[in-house]
């Protein structure tokens, strides 16, 4: 490892409120999307899936959707990133169950809480990115997959997405599932703009 890369590598510190305050920004998201009776994509929108037809709680869903995944985070990504990975995935299903009692909206405007829960998910995935972690899930397979056959991750991502809007489609009324859709491009715009490669040089 040259000079260059110790000297931009972050630190412990920088590590860990990047863990604790990224995962807090997506669980403001949650609050946000379900007060709305909204959803997203990923393994957040599985949850808030099966959050609405079996009315599960988001937090437990999400933590345990997300352990089959933490192998294959090992096997693509390496015990780094799936350690941080496992802690950002703890601690979204820990606030996400904890907001809801520190927080009342008594007025939200539906078309608002998908543009900024969209924003709010957005940083803090561009959060945990730069600290080279992830809130696991379809992301940690797309990844998988494009490292052991090839295929676009990214594309992979959309593909993923725009089956689980579909899924909810078939139970969400047109407009929760429109307003679904701007979150999503809303997260996704965020990603979009401030995620270059090259551009952020820490590691």
């Amino acid at each position: 490892m040259s000079g260059h890369e110790r000297a931009i590598r972050h630190s412990l510190f920088e590590d860990a409120q990047a863990l604790l305050v990224a995962p807090l920004f997506v669980a403001f998201a949650i609050l946000l999307f379900r007060q709305a009776g909204l959803f997203t994509g990923g393994t957040v929108g599985i949850a808030f899936l099966i959050h609405y037809l079996g009315n599960w709680p988001i937090g437990p869903t999400l933590f345990v959707i997300n352990l089959p995944f933490y192998l294959l985070a090992v096997k693509a990504l390496g015990w780094r990133f799936t350690i941080k990975t496992f802690i950002a995935v703890s601690l979204l299903a820990l606030y996400a169950e904890l907001l809801p009692s520190l927080i009342s909206l008594q007025t939200l405007n539906r078309s608002f809480a998908a543009v900024m829960a969209g924003f709010l998910a957005g940083v803090g995935l561009l959060m945990l990115i730069r600290h080279k972690a992830s809130l696991g899930g379809i992301g940690i397979l797309v990844i998988h997959l494009q490292n052991t056959r090839g295929w676009r991750a990214g594309k992979l991502q959309m593909a993923a997405d725009c089956l689980i809007l579909a899924a909810a489609a078939l139970f969400r009324d047109p407009t929760s599932v429109a307003l679904s859709i701007l979150g999503a491009v809303a997260l996704n715009l965020v990603i979009a703009v401030n995620h270059k490669a090259g551009r952020y040089m820490g590691i």
